[in-house]
C-alpha cells in the first residue's frame, strides 16, 4: 500500500511538472496577438480642433453708400438738361442770345420785345411787324438772335452748348390770322466758328391766338450753337406785310 502512494505521488508530480512546460507554448501565441491588437486600438486619431469663421461684416445703416456698394452701379448718363430761354420776359436774367441778326429788307422790319398787351405768359412779349416796302429789293427780311450780337461765326468766344435739349418750344400768334411766317429755325450760321447744328420748321400759318410749336432737336450737334432762334417772311405771302407775336422761347 505504502509503494502504490509513492508511484501515485511520483505520476503527479511528473504530470504536472509536463503542463507547467507545455504553458508557455500554448499561451504564448494567443498573449502575442492580444499585445499588439491592443496596442493597435489603444493608438488615438489625431484630434481635429474645429476652427471658427470670423464674422461678415454687415454694412452700417448709417452710411447710405455702405447699403449700395454691394449692388450694380448704373452706368451714368448725360446730365439732364435745364429749360434754357431764348426769350422770357423782357430784361429776364433768363434769356439768352439777342436779336441783332437782321437779314434782306431788315428796314422794313420792326421788333419790340417789351410788348405788354395779351402776353402769352408775363408781363411781356415780343411783337414784329414787317412792312411791304421792299426797301431793298430782297422781298423778304429776317431776324437771328445770336450769341453775342452780331456774330455771323466770326467769335470763337461766342455761342452755347445746349447739349441734352429734345426741343425748341415757342408760343406764337398772328395780329389778324392768316400770317405767314416762311421758316422758324435754330442755328444754320456758318463762319469760322460756325453752329455745330441746325433744325426748323416752316411755313407757318398763324391764327389770332397763342399756339405753342416745337422744333425736334433730336439727333442734332448742339454742343456749340450761336444763333439760337430765327425767323424769315416775305411779301409773297404777306403782300400787305404782316405782324404777329412771340412769346416763351426756349429749350427743352
Amino acid at each position: 500500500m505504502k509503494k502504490i502512494s509513492i508511484l501515485l505521488v511520483a505520476t503527479l508530480v511528473i504530470f504536472g511538472c509536463q503542463r507547467q512546460e507545455a504553458k508557455p507554448v500554448t499561451e504564448s501565441v494567443p498573449e502575442e496577438i492580444t499585445t499588439t491588437q491592443t496596442e493597435k486600438v489603444v493608438q488615438p486619431s489625431p484630434a481635429i480642433t474645429p476652427v471658427p469663421l470670423a464674422p461678415m461684416a454687415v454694412p452700417t445703416p448709417t452710411e447710405p453708400q455702405a447699403l449700395t456698394q454691394y449692388l450694380p452701379q448704373p452706368t451714368l448718363t448725360e446730365t439732364a438738361f435745364t429749360t434754357f430761354y431764348v426769350y422770357s420776359d423782357k430784361s429776364s436774367p433768363d434769356n439768352h442770345f439777342i436779336p441783332s441778326g437782321w437779314m434782306g429788307d431788315y428796314s422794313d422790319v420792326s421788333l419790340i420785345q417789351d410788348h405788354m398787351i395779351n402776353a402769352y405768359s408775363g408781363s411781356t412779349c415780343i411783337k414784329v411787324t414787317y412792312t411791304n416796302k421792299a426797301s431793298s429789293g430782297a422781298r423778304w427780311a429776317g431776324i437771328y438772335w445770336q450769341d453775342p450780337a452780331n456774330n455771323w461765326g466770326t467769335n470763337s468766344a461766342g455761342g452755347f452748348s445746349l447739349k441734352g435739349a429734345k426741343k425748341l418750344t415757342f408760343w406764337i400768334k398772328g395780329a389778324k390770322g392768316g400770317e405767314r411766317v416762311e421758316e422758324i429755325k435754330m442755328g444754320g450760321i456758318s463762319g469760322a466758328y460756325p453752329d455745330s447744328g441746325t433744325a426748323g420748321i416752316g411755313p407757318v400759318l398763324l391764327t389770332p391766338e397763342w399756339k405753342q410749336y416745337s422744333i425736334d432737336l433730336t439727333g442734332k450737334d448742339l454742343s456749340h450753337i450761336i444763333g439760337g432762334f430765327a425767323l424769315s417772311a416775305n411779301l409773297d405771302a404777306n403782300p400787305e406785310g404782316c405782324t404777329f407775336y412771340l412769346d416763351e422761347i426756349r429749350y427743352e
